[in-house]
């Protein structure tokens, strides 16, 4: 596996170097990524594979366990990557340096400790970390199906067949991943900014400064030290101590209106989100402020062009805050419609156990589409759920970028180095890809009651998810943004079968989710290319990582759900149990709205947001006027700025994020990524990404600890700061009519 060789003693110090003067043509990456290589750095080593499986494994028990209490806990791949350090550099002081031959060396041989514990090692382990967080969910998406199933639709499903849908709907996002690797993996242009703090956090951890490099400020890992214990040391106050912090209404302060922003949960103190690190560090650091990046010549005028992210998304949450009164309304502009009521009377069944909603389910079943819907209250949809539904266009530059993805040809000096590895076969991807449709094809036709999806209905999401993973992969590759099309899948296949909801989830699961999982993947190749992993190493750490969180991650749900009684029915449990399963509500309400009572009721002839259905028209129309004023007044710079899609993105952070979230995200992204990026652009190539990677961690770990040791526990704090909402009526509905217990009837 690994011969014992020495390591270079900073990445960018010895080994091989690109073409002299060779820079990679985007400015960040040139600033940040490394442009050597020493190819003589062992990967697979045992120490990786030790400590990338335990993590994995690790992880995703964790995740998976917890992911079912109230307070669910999502712990994530940035703690692995930090803690497998120590571990790492210590199996490297104690190990023996001696060869074991596998059955006699007849399966080949490796050498227990081949050398000091390198950059490598590290890199490839926390892509096993990665799996083992399911790619930024916590647990495998196709978890909450089965737990549906099983807790709350009490279907008899087979150990088999929930295995089945948990690999398949994995492995077919790595399937897509290594079918896409030569348009959003290879080209410079495709520089996926995520990747540049982790690219950051390596180097700190890895790396000695000299010389010059120290004279201009503290050291990378001193640098990040201090603000990871600032970070910790401060989350401890709205996490913990002062949570009343995270829902202070500053702006009602400044004199904004009350009933605007002071409900719980709106705006307040920033109290950090603990995100994986890969999958945008937070959002404050790892947004550019141009697709390209600022990257030199044609890439910087493209980005300028395009968009300025972090402003768009300013537009869009601006627009999000205004309250819209009537939600019958057609409205053109995305509603955050809390004053409106429209919120508050959601189905019925979507807030009782599992016990009533069974039984009203049964009944819905038995009678859909007769009166016996009269028995539920008239669905009423959050202002913010509906904001799926005018999903724009791609503009022209999407495409264009889409091409020249598709059409690159030219070698950056980082793919010139991943040349001299050996290549993964196409096909080896194309078999996964091939081999996960075929059962899942075969899934559907066995388990035909079980699944509810027939395969033509699998035909589709895999079309669905091969048509939108190519654009959505450029936007995020270029800006660091996922649109999504979550509800516009379960909208399209809620037309094509009402009344079946394990159908809505699973086509959700194979035509979205999947892409998902993809660009995951798709992210950890891009910092394996970054940190020149040689890709067949990349390939064998993320499938065996993805199928041993697979099983991990369902042998332990499946556990849970067979000997915790009651487990998710919230009228069943005892008061106090913690086995209340709020994240898998969510999927049930999902499945209910789309699937069982179906979009034709909501947005039919005589639905009640039968108008929202020309947003659509709205969405596809909405980028000609910008198109057609950007042509008739070229001079105007700023109108070919305005771009609709980004805009409309803005609010897919909304739910669940609250204002301070994208406030902070508005401060600190156009701070550090155009002032300090354009003014002081030697402070922001050393700690830009290592200050968000600190921060990120810091959060991380104090999350954790005060989970464990505090909350856990149940040693809760009770006092006038833990009160996060001190006005009990702002969440009461005003629309005329509707009945609250302990709120007032207008």
């Amino acid at each position: 596996m690994a011969s014992r060789k020495q390591p270079a003693v900073a990445a960018g110090k010895q080994g091989e170097e690109g073409e002299q003067g060779e820079r990679c043509p985007v400015e960040e990456v040139a600033l940040v990524v490394p442009e050597t290589d020493d190819p003589s750095l062992p990967v697979m080593t045992f120490r990786a594979w030790t400590l990338g499986l335990g993590s994995c494994v690790v992880l995703i028990f964790l995740n998976t366990f917890f992911t079912y209490r109230t307070q669910p806990l999502t712990i994530s791949g940035i703690l692995a990557q930090i803690l497998v350090l120590p571990a790492g550099r210590f199996m490297a002081a104690v190990l023996p340096d001696r060869e074991v031959r596998i059955l006699g060396g007849r399966l080949g041989s490796f050498n227990l400790n081949p050398g000091p514990f390198n950059v490598k090692e590290h890199v490839i382990i926390t892509i096993f970390a990665n799996c083992g967080v399911s790619y930024g969910g916590g647990d495998a998406y196709s978890i909450g199906a089965i737990t549906v199933m099983k807790a709350y639709y009490k279907q008899t499903l087979s150990f088999v067949l929930a295995l089945l849908i948990v690999l398949t709907t994995q492995i077919l996002g790595y399937g897509w991943a290594g079918m896409l690797r030569r348009y959003l993996v290879d080209p410079a242009e495709m520089w996926w900014p995520s990747n540049l703090a982790q690219v950051s956090l390596f180097r700190a951890l890895h790396e000695k400064e000299e010389g010059d490099e120290k004279s201009r400020g503290p050291s990378r890992m001193r640098f990040f030290l201090i603000v990871f214990f600032a970070s910790f040391a401060y989350y401890a106050l709205p996490g913990y101590l002062l949570p009343i912090l995270t829902f202070f209404s500053w702006a009602g302060v400044l004199g904004v209106a009350a009933q605007h922003h002071g409900a719980a949960g709106r705006v307040g103190v920033p109290r950090p989100r603990r995100r994986r690190l890969h999958a945008g560090l937070g959002g404050h650091l790892g947004v550019p402020r141009e697709p390209a990046g600022g990257a030199v010549g044609v890439h910087r005028q493209h980005g300028r062009r395009l968009c300025h992210v972090h402003l768009r998304h300013r537009a869009a949450l601006l627009l999000a805050v205004q309250h819209v009164r009537r939600p019958q309304v057609p409205h053109l502009l995305q509603p955050a419609v809390h004053g409106g009521g429209a919120e508050v009377r959601h189905h019925q069944s979507a807030h009782q156990g599992p016990g009533p909603q069974r039984r009203r389910l049964r009944q819905l079943r038995q009678a859909l589409p007769q009166p016996a819907l009269r028995h539920l209250h008239r669905l009423r949809l959050p202002a913010l759920h509906r904001h799926h539904r005018p999903r724009p266009a791609l503009p022209r530059d999407m495409w264009k970028q889409s091409r020249s993805a598709m059409n690159a040809a030219k070698l950056d000096v980082h793919a010139k180095l991943m040349q001299r590895y050996k290549q993964v076969p196409q096909w080896w991807f194309l078999v996964l890809l091939l081999g996960s449709v075929v059962v899942s094809l075969l899934m559907s036709l066995v388990w035909k009651e079980e699944v509810q999806l027939p395969w033509w209905g699998m035909l589709f999401a895999f079309a669905l998810a091969f048509v939108v993973t190519l654009p959505i992969g450029v936007i995020q590759a270029t800006t660091n943004q996922q649109p999504g099309y979550d509800i516009i899948a379960q909208f399209m296949i809620g037309y094509a079968l009402p009344g079946k909801p394990i159908a809505n989830l699973l086509f959700k699961i194979y035509g979205r989710i999947s892409t998902v999982h993809a660009l995951s993947f798709l992210a950890d190749l891009k910092l394996g290319h970054y940190m020149k992993i040689p890709p067949r190493c990349m390939y064998t750490a993320q499938l065996v990582g993805t199928v041993v969180a697979g099983v991990v991650n369902l042998a332990v749900a499946w556990w849970m759900l067979d000997n915790i009684e009651n487990i998710c029915d919230v009228e069943a449990l005892h008061p106090d149990s913690p086995w209340t399963c709020p994240k898998y509500r969510v999927t049930f309400d999902a499945s209910v709205i789309w699937g069982l009572i179906g979009p034709g009721r909501l947005f039919g002839r005589h639905g009640l947001y039968r108008n929202l259905v020309w947003l659509f028209l709205a969405g596809a129309v909405l980028p000609v006027p910008v198109w057609l004023l950007s042509r008739a007044f070229p001079e105007k710079k700023w109108i070919a700025l305005v771009n609709i899609p980004v805009i409309s993105y803005g609010f897919a952070g909304m739910p669940p994020a609250t204002p301070t979230n994208i406030a902070t995200w508005l401060v600190t992204g156009t701070i550090f990524n155009y002032f300090v990026f354009r003014y002081r652009k030697g402070w922001w190539q050393k700690y830009n990404y290592v200050l968000s990677a600190a921060l990120d961690a810091g959060t991380a770990f104090m999350g954790v600890l005060i989970f464990f040791a505090l909350q856990n526990a149940h040693h809760e704090l009770k006092w006038w700061g833990t009160e996060v909402d001190h006005c009990p009526l702002a969440s009461c509905p005003t629309a005329p009519g509707i009945a609250v217990k302990g709120c007032p009837v207008f």
